[in-house]
Formats: C-alpha cells, sequence, structure tokens
C-alpha cells in the first residue's frame, strides 16, 4: 500500500549507497542490507515507467518502512510517462526518484532508454524537467561516461550541463563506457576500463553538482579514498551484495556513526520479517538468497550456503532451516 516517507533521508546518504541492481535489490534484499547500514542509500531494482503506469502498482512500487532512506530508479525515455510514473510513485514516499542513463542491456535499448540516451542529451533534459515536476523528492541520474565511439572527455561534460540546465544537482556516473554493440551486459559491467580521474574532473569542473562515482569498488577503503579526493560520494553494486557485511557493517563511520552489528544478529534480527513473509505465503528462498554471502571468508560459510541453497526453497522450508544454517557458523566459531 502506498505509505508516507516515516524518517528523512539521513544526511549526505549518498557518501555510500547501494546500485541497484536488476532481480537482485528488491524489497527482501533492501531490508536485509538496512539491517547493517542506518545511512547509506539503497535503491531499487530499475523499473520501466509503462510498467507503472499498466502494472501491478503495489507489486512494483511496495517497500518496507525500515527501508528508508530509499530511492526509486525509473526507466524510460517519455517525458509524459515518466511524469506519470512520478505522480503515481509520490504517494508511496520514497525519498528520491533516479533515472537510469547507464543500462546497456538489449532490452533498453530497443526501448530508447538506459545507456543509449547519453547519445540524446536534450531528451535526457526533457525528461528530468518533466519528473521533477511531479515529484517532491529530488530527481537524479544514474549515467555512463559515453556510449560506443564518443569520447567521454567531450560528452559528459556536455551531458551534465544539460541535465544541469534542466534542474539536476546530483548525478552518480558509472566511471565506464557502455559499448552498446559487442559487448554483453555482464562485460559492460566489467571490460570497458575504469575513468575515475574523468568523474573526479566532472567535480571539480562542477563543484556545485553532488557527483557520486559507481564501478570496480569493492573495499570500505577505496571509498574512504575517494571521499577525500574530493567526491560526494560512492556508489557500490556487486561487492556489496556478494560480500555485504565487508562493505555496509561499519560503513556508518563513514558518517561518524559506531553502528556496526554483528552478522549473527543480523540474522535474528531478519527473523521476525522473515517470519511474516512465510505467513502470508512467501517462500524463505525469495529473501535468502539474498543472505547467502553474509559470512563470506569466515568460519562456517560455506555451510551456511550450502544448507540455504540446498533447502530454502523446498515446501515447508521455514525458520528451523536458517537455524540449522547458522549452526555451521556458530559452532566454526566455538
Amino acid at each position: 500500500m502506498p505509505q508516507a516517507a516515516l524518517m528523512p533521508p539521513a544526511d549526505h546518504a549518498h557518501r555510500l549507497s547501494v546500485a541497484p541492481m536488476m532481480d537482485w535489490t528488491d524489497r527482501h534484499c533492501r531490508v536485509f542490507h538496512r539491517l547493517m547500514t542506518r545511512r547509506a542509500m539503497l535503491y531499487t531494482e530499475m523499473v520501466t515507467a509503462p510498467a507503472i503506469l499498466h502494472g501491478p502498482k503495489p507489486r512494483l512500487l511496495d517497500f518496507s518502512p525500515q527501508e528508508h532512506p530509499v530511492a526509486l530508479q525509473l526507466g524510460g525515455s517519455v517525458p509524459g510517462e515518466l511524469a506519470q510514473a512520478v505522480r503515481i510513485a509520490r504517494d508511496w514516499g520514497y525519498d528520491e526518484i533516479n533515472l537510469n542513463v547507464g543500462c546497456p542491456s538489449d532490452r533498453v535499448q530497443s526501448g530508447c532508454f538506459g545507456a543509449v540516451l547519453m547519445e540524446r542529451p536534450q531528451l535526457v533534459a526533457d525528461c528530468v524537467a518533466a519528473m521533477m515536476a511531479e515529484s517532491p523528492v529530488p530527481v537524479t541520474v544514474k549515467c555512463r561516461i559515453g556510449v560506443d565511439d564518443q569520447t567521454p572527455e567531450i560528452v559528459l561534460p556536455d551531458f551534465i550541463e544539460h541535465i544541469a540546465r534542466a534542474g539536476v544537482t546530483h548525478v552518480i556516473i558509472h566511471a565506464r563506457k557502455a559499448w552498446l554493440q559487442g559487448l554483453s551486459p555482464k562485460e559492460n559491467r566489467e571490460i570497458p576500463p575504469l575513468d575515475y580521474p574523468l568523474v573526479l574532473r566532472m567535480k571539480r569542473l562542477f563543484p556545485d553538482m553532488t557527483i557520486c562515482l559507481n564501478g570496480g569498488v569493492t573495499q570500505l577503503s577505496q571509498v574512504r579514498t575517494l571521499l577525500d579526493q574530493g567526491i560526494d560520494g560512492v556508489m557500490i553494486g556487486r561487492a556489496a551484495y556478494h560480500d555485504p557485511a565487508s562493505i555496509l557493517i561499519g560503513a556508518d563511520a563513514l558518517w561518524g556513526d559506531a553502528f556496526a552489528p554483528d552478522p549473527v544478529q543480523v540474522v535474528q534480527q531478519m527473523k521476525p520479517y522473515i517470519a511474516a513473509h512465510l505467513a502470508s505465503g512467501g517462500r524463505l528462498h525469495q529473501i535468502t538468497r539474498h543472505m547467502l554471502g553474509l559470512f563470506t571468508a569466515r568460519p562456517g560459510a560455506r555451510g551456511w550456503r550450502r544448507v540455504l541453497s540446498e533447502g530454502a526453497s523446498r515446501d515447508g522450508a521455514g525458520l528451523d532451516l536458517l537455524d540449522r544454517a547458522l549452526d555451521h557458523v556458530l559452532a566454526a566459531a566455538a
């Protein structure tokens, strides 16, 4: 059901954020991540504007109050559709609306949204202007440094100038090109070289913009280094998903906050949420699939993963299975 935001976003929430990732950062994943960090900004999976207009709105937009601060990422390229989607979504109480101008998949190219929009900065400006007219919260953009044979040093500042004139004050830059021809989406996340210096130059060129960097960051020490170099924030994707404890537990120190729960405590705190999900007809694996990496590189991690991977999708799997998985970690630590 739609809900009002129960708390404002934390100050400078974008010092660290967890990237929107299709099939991964669903509402269950975000509740899990929120138990490890009270400060970092969390993002939904990308939802297309037409899906919101014509699809099951509660299923697409519902989230739990404890997820705040949380941003909704939209995909689209028709200003009117995006404006209407924002108008619908504002009743849900998201803390930010983000436009995807970075996804390189074939599906988004054929739909003329995602990274292909790097070639159409004025259209992006028109989209965000329409979105801002309907949004009570900030509208931000997530983009690449360029696509295909574009020269990033030329196209990226021009792109930022266009969206800044439209009123955008916050951009998240994936510090890689997207190759729309010849590379798969997975390859586009790994093969094009990273260019952190270019993103840092954008911060110097646009000092009044909030500029965050995404791509290739796997450790909190890297986040601290980039913040010290002048970037406003860092967005982490796969590392935060596959090894969440190493990224998110202790991350609140970036805000001077000592919050750092033990991973075992996180499992215990997930139990009421899991129980409510099971009671409503949900299945255990829909939540625990996001928790497999919680104990990465820690004693008992293999047993934790094995028990959940083999058993959580079976009929009737419940909290007792979660306890059996956790026993591997507790026994290894004894």
